[in-house]
């Protein structure tokens, strides 16, 4: 059985950061990206959905950055590095026993998981890369960065409602507010800020060349966050690194089209934990909601498979819960997962 999630403490220095221990299996350790909090998003059902539909049979390991979420508040200058987050990823796998790992590095994550890669081989199974860069300084421009870090230490009120709809792209007005809310609640203005100007100072240029372990680099094209074309250039500096490109324009994985970022990362993380299309679990569906699969995997909506298989929206919406019935997930993502590490895509 799956061990739910824990939230448990790792002592760094004089302070403490937060940990979030969850599932069994192979571990995969994502390293803190900004401004999170770990206790609010297991409430969040978007966020909790996403990772277990990506990391299902798997230990998933995540923490909140020092100053941020349920770890320590005090945010020290030199706390502001990439040496320093460097050391903090090292010090988690050493205190949880790990001896190989799968870094997933997303956002201003992926600089640390990068730079282990780099550093440390023999630890690491492979590098899977989400929506991040090699060169924070070429995220935008001085003085859209000076605007927006401004905005973020003047008045964090606004300043959170600017990221929140830079980060969630197209995502509606109440998805906006609440993520808004949350990074309040997550940091202090004043820590969001320097948080952020690190991202934009964090450059691991210099260690790509010497990442050899097997990494995939996912990010979508309209990303408004991170410029797709960081994405691109980060994989083409990589030595044999697969480049994912994907639809959509929200930062965060969760939005827009969730279910290809699983897939995505999916197919890298877990391609032997697949099994024979001719396994047992094959024979529960019917040619069509086979091909009803399919074409959820690739994204589409109710009524575009409608449109593409001359269905009705609703014959087609009853085939999709009934595959959702059958995989036992409660949703398109999580269904997709499923039916992935099950050999039946």
């Amino acid at each position: 059985m799956a061990r739910a999630a824990e939230i448990r403490f790792l002592p760094f220095g004089d302070r403490r950061v937060a940990y979030e221990l969850s599932g069994t299996g192979p571990p995969v350790v994502a390293p803190a990206w900004w401004v999170s909090h770990l206790e609010l998003e297991q409430r969040d059902t978007r966020v909790a959905q996403f990772w277990e539909a990506l990391t299902a049979g798997f230990t998933l390991v995540r923490y909140d950055q020092l100053g941020v979420g349920l770890s320590d508040r005090s945010l020290h200058e030199d706390d502001l590095t990439l040496e320093h987050e460097v050391a903090l990823l090292a010090a988690l796998v050493d205190h949880l026993g790990f001896e190989r790992v799968t870094l997933l590095g997303a956002s201003g994550g992926g600089a640390a998981a990068i730079a282990f890669a780099a550093r440390q081989p023999e630890r690491v199974e492979q590098l899977l890369l989400y929506g991040t860069f090699a060169d924070g300084n070429e995220i935008t421009t001085t003085e859209v960065r000076q605007a927006i870090l401004a905005s973020v230490r003047a008045h964090w009120g606004l300043g959170s409602r600017v990221l929140a709809d830079i980060f969630l792209g197209d995502a509606d007005r109440e998805a906006q507010d609440r993520f808004a809310r949350f990074q309040r609640e997550a940091a202090t203005g004043e820590t969001a800020a320097a948080l952020l100007e690190l991202v934009y100072r964090l450059d691991v240029r210099a260690e790509l060349e010497r990442v050899r372990v097997p990494t995939l680099v996912a990010h979508r094209r309209g990303d408004r966050a991170i410029p797709y074309r960081l994405g691109r250039e980060l994989a083409a500096a990589v030595p044999d690194a697969t480049f994912v490109p994907l639809a959509g324009s929200a930062h965060f994985p969760w939005f827009d089209d969730a279910a290809s970022v699983v897939r995505a990362l999916r197919t890298a993380l877990a391609p032997e934990r697949r099994q024979p299309v001719s396994s047992p679990q094959a024979a529960l569906f019917s040619p069509r909601e086979r091909e009803v699969l399919a074409l959820v995997a690739r994204g589409l909506s109710d009524k575009e498979i409608a449109e593409l298989l001359v269905l009705s929206p609703h014959t087609v919406h009853r085939h999709v819960a009934n595959i959702r019935h059958k995989l036992g997930r409660s949703t398109r993502t999580a269904a997709v997962a499923e039916a992935a590490r099950l050999g039946l895509l």
